[in-house]
């Protein structure tokens, strides 16, 4: 008895799915439905499967868009499938422009050549249907190809319309919110998405060459650490305990080259519990490697080839173009200290800036309460120098280096002045795209500022990082000397396509969640 009144409750939930669906399609969508029970009356199945192309639009343009009609003459009987994305229609005869993911193209229907079955389904198709045809290439008389479809199969029925045929997708919150269909109607959200990819490929294959070992990392953590961030927080319940999400995975890439790789990296995920904004989407993609022997200057070098690279081999061009800046990345790029920036780009000399009443005044006009600024450091002073009145002016590529010590917990302190650590950022626009540095091998000093990070986060700072006694372990049991860096994928791609939200360069960005009823019943 039990079990059916959860079966019946279950079907009543089910049915109450599907109705409140269904209660909201448009006038628009009821009429493809109707043409949809059509087509499975005639015979014809509205989701056929088993249909293969054996050509791409792109194939037929390059072929033979350039060749007049002449020249065309006989074509092999060619079989192509793509979405129907404006209709044409002449009465007896049509011209459908489609879209294959490679190229748009047309196709001609003619009462008089598709076939009978063909053209009737011609006639149930609506734009936004994916078809399926076969014929050969052809010009018109006002020399447009096409292709004339001897055989035409609707194989997907769209139930749902797509947007106004000439304008595309315009709202940009239903533009990232539903991807798939700014895809379909915007083929330069498709391009700089591809180009996204071909980027990844690249940096991919520049690290293979160099004898990198691409590896892979835990995703959940029992530590928040690896960076100053606040982290997300789940629950495993079979282990009954707390774990973060990835903020970085650098302590165990660091834990591999103790284990005796000397080169790894890891284009990975990672997740902080931060803001969003056009710069930042919580859930990001970077790129992290270790080199054992290097330090933080052989990791310019190869950034600087890394960067260089993807201009001449995937842009095409060594000078990019990002809103009104043209940025150079042929090189060889800028190279300062964090002091010398904030000297060249404030007017300031390197005694000024070594002065911190001289940077107090430099900051005078920041955002901060007068009494929270008077009580930060040199270092602090020096560092807030540099983001407030520096970063915004880096625009072409340059490295920025000597970091002080006290806002790098994990890097290696400079064996000249150990008040600084050998360490870079790169920056390009105005923004910081990598970070690297010698990495810190003396576990003594590692385990200090680990606890020095514990203390931050006692006194209420939730971006500090929690004390890993285990990779403290690690280091004592002897890391090499190593160099290691990380790289922002999604700010650089964003550069490199003059894309000015992230939004743009991550196929499914993060939005509140969709509400698709006004009204719970």
């Amino acid at each position: 008895m039990m079990n059916e009144k959860l079966t019946n409750s279950g079907k009543m939930m089910k049915d109450k799915h599907i109705r409140r669906w269904t209660e909201q399609f448009s006038e628009q969508m009821e009429v493809r439905l109707d043409k949809r029970k059509k087509l499975e009356e005639s015979g014809s199945n509205p989701y056929k499967n088993g249909l293969q192309p054996n050509t791409t639009f792109d194939y037929l343009v390059r072929e033979y868009a350039h060749k007049t009609k002449e020249d065309i003459g006989e074509t092999p009987r060619f079989k192509v499938a793509g979405r129907v994305l404006m209709v044409r229609d002449f009465g007896k005869a049509a011209f459908l422009q489609c879209d294959d993911g490679t190229q748009r193209f047309q196709l001609y229907v003619n009462k008089q050549v598709t076939s009978e079955k063909g053209f009737a389904e011609y006639k149930l198709l609506d734009y936004g249907d994916i078809v399926f045809a076969e014929g050969d290439v052809f010009k018109t008389m006002k020399g447009e190809l096409a292709l004339n479809a001897r055989e035409l199969m609707i194989v997907t029925k769209s139930i749902r319309p797509l947007p106004e045929k000439f304008h595309g997708l315009t709202d940009q919150e239903l533009k990232y919110r539903m991807r798939y269909v700014d895809m379909i109607m915007n083929p330069e959200t498709r391009e700089k998405l591809r180009k996204r990819s071909e980027i990844i490929r690249y940096i991919r294959e520049h690290f293979y060459k160099a004898d990198f070992l691409e590896v892979e990392t835990p995703m959940m953590h029992s530590i928040a650490g690896g960076a100053a961030a606040r982290p997300f927080k789940t629950h495993h319940n079979a282990l009954n305990m707390e774990l973060f999400m990835r903020i970085a995975p650098e302590l165990h890439l660091k834990r591999l080259i103790v284990g005796g790789y000397n080169k790894v990296f890891e284009m990975n995920r990672c997740f902080r519990n931060e803001g969003l904004s056009l710069k930042h989407n919580p859930e990001f993609t970077s790129i992290e490697f270790y080199w054992a022997y290097a330090t933080y200057h052989d990791l310019m070098d190869f950034t600087e080839a890394l960067l260089t690279g993807i201009a001449r081999d995937v842009i095409k061009s060594e000078v990019i173009r990002f809103g009104e800046h043209d940025i150079n990345l042929k090189g060889p790029y800028t190279r300062l200290t964090m002091r010398e920036a904030v000297a060249k780009y404030t007017s300031s000399t390197l005694d000024q800036v070594n002065d911190r009443t001289h940077l107090l005044s430099i900051l005078k006009d920041v955002d901060m309460e007068p009494k929270k600024l008077q009580a930060l450091s040199w270092a602090k002073l020096l560092v807030l120098a540099f983001e407030e009145k520096v970063e915004k002016q880096l625009i072409q590529p340059t490295f920025i280096t000597e970091y002080p010590t006290e806002v790098s917990p994990l890097s290696r302190r400079n064996d000249e002045n150990p008040d600084f650590v050998d360490r870079f950022e790169f920056f390009m626009n105005g923004w910081e795209v990598a970070n690297a540095f010698s990495e810190l091998n003396n576990p003594t000093d590692q385990l200090d500022r680990f606890a020095d990070q514990a203390m931050a986060k006692e006194a209420g700072d939730d971006e500090a990082t929690d004390v890993d006694y285990d990779f403290v372990r690690a280091l004592e049991y002897g890391m090499p000397p190593t160099a290691g860096q990380g790289i922002g994928i999604d700010r650089l791609v964003m550069i490199l396509t003059d894309s000015h939200t992230i939004r743009d360069v991550i196929l499914f960005p993060l939005l509140k969640k969709e509400h698709f009823f006004t009204e719970e019943e």
